[in-house]
């Protein structure tokens, strides 16, 4: 957050962002998290919070400490007030509107509001598509999440101690440069080192009790990183696509017309979820079986398809590992029985 300004002198007002009380948090170096919806929620609440205020505050100050991380948070910014401006954009001026225009008006309006909300979460979502068959098939995590601390620059002379920061990044965010330390284990706490290497190598067939797991594994680790990403990277705009054609079908009329956020009244909300239910259904029965000319008709079909079948290949070429060391020995090289010469 941000506290409030600091002095003023004459016409120069100083703002100062609390950057200093992340001392506090339980990370004293880079930690490894799991990769569970608890930890991803909190991960995620922390940027969207930080976007808001404690990044813009040091921009603002022009500070020092300022980085390309808090750079990149920065962007949820745009993207939400953007969103949030699209999704108004017929529903704000829909009162000038005559009786039956209006009515048409809320409809498209709403539509469009649902197709940017369903645009973010299919996109979203179908990663996990993508994660989760590749982290049974391979045993590697492709999204695991660590904590890194940063030291900072001091900038204000009452900083007397070392001022740290957070920040979350995945251990495979950097194909070249994987946070190859983070997976080995804990000796201090009584982990074998190499105990995520070892499991890894077992499940991809590269044998047990190897002496180096983690230097057979790497080579897999990234490749897996590298088509992974790619599946990733096409399949969520097509789902996210099929998102936005959910949200313009019919049914959902059905819905915004009792559609409410009033929790409180018990009954009326569970009936809007129940018919939120009804309508997403019907919708996604509407949008494969279509309507109007065979090509616009068939529009639905090929959408889903595409979709499905781009998450379905993509597993599928992350599977096809190539990169797994060979399994030829020196035995099966030189024949012993042979006579050779030792240079």
């Amino acid at each position: 957050m941000i506290s409030p300004i600091n002095s003023i002198s004459g016409k120069n007002i100083t703002f100062r962002s609390t950057q200093g009380e992340e001392n506090n948090v339980e990370f004293d170096k880079d930690t490894l998290l799991e990769n569970n919806f608890s930890t991803r929620s909190r991960i995620a609440l922390d940027k969207f919070t930080k976007a808001f205020t404690i990044y813009p505050a040091k921009g603002l100050k022009g500070s020092k400490n300022s980085n390309f991380y808090e750079f990149l948070t920065m962007g949820t910014v745009p993207y939400f007030i953007g969103s949030a401006m699209l999704m108004s954009i017929f529903n704000s001026v829909n009162s000038s509107f005559l009786p039956n225009n209006w009515k048409s008006a809320a409809k498209l309006g709403n539509k469009m509001a649902l197709g940017v909300l369903f645009y973010a979460v299919f996109k979203e979502l179908s990663k996990s598509l993508v994660t989760y068959p590749v982290k049974w098939k391979t045993g590697i995590d492709t999204e695991i999440p660590y904590a890194k601390v940063n030291y900072l620059l001091q900038e204000d002379p009452e900083d007397y101690n070392s001022v740290t920061s957070i920040e979350y990044h995945k251990v495979g965010e950097s194909v070249d440069f994987p946070r190859w330390d983070q997976l080995y284990g804990d000796t201090s706490k009584g982990e074998a080192l190499n105990w995520r290497y070892d499991k890894i190598a077992k499940k991809n067939g590269l044998g047990e009790n190897l002496n180096d797991s983690d230097q057979e594994v790497k080579p897999l680790y990234k490749e897996v990183l590298v088509k992974s990403k790619l599946a990733k990277s096409i399949s969520s705009f097509l789902w996210a696509a099929t998102g936005v054609a959910l949200a313009f079908q019919k049914p959902w009329e059905n819905y915004f017309n009792v559609a409410t956020l009033k929790f409180w009244k018990v009954k009326d909300f569970a009936h809007s979820l129940k018919v939120f239910g009804e309508s997403f259904v019907d919708s996604a029965v509407d949008l494969y079986k279509g309507e109007g000319s065979k090509l616009v008709k068939h529009s639905g079909k090929m959408l889903i398809g595409a979709a499905a079948l781009s998450t379905v290949l993509g597993v599928l070429n992350t599977f096809h590992i190539t990169k797994k060391p060979s399994k030829v020995t020196g035995e099966d090289v030189i024949d012993n029985k042979k006579e050779s010469v030792v240079g």
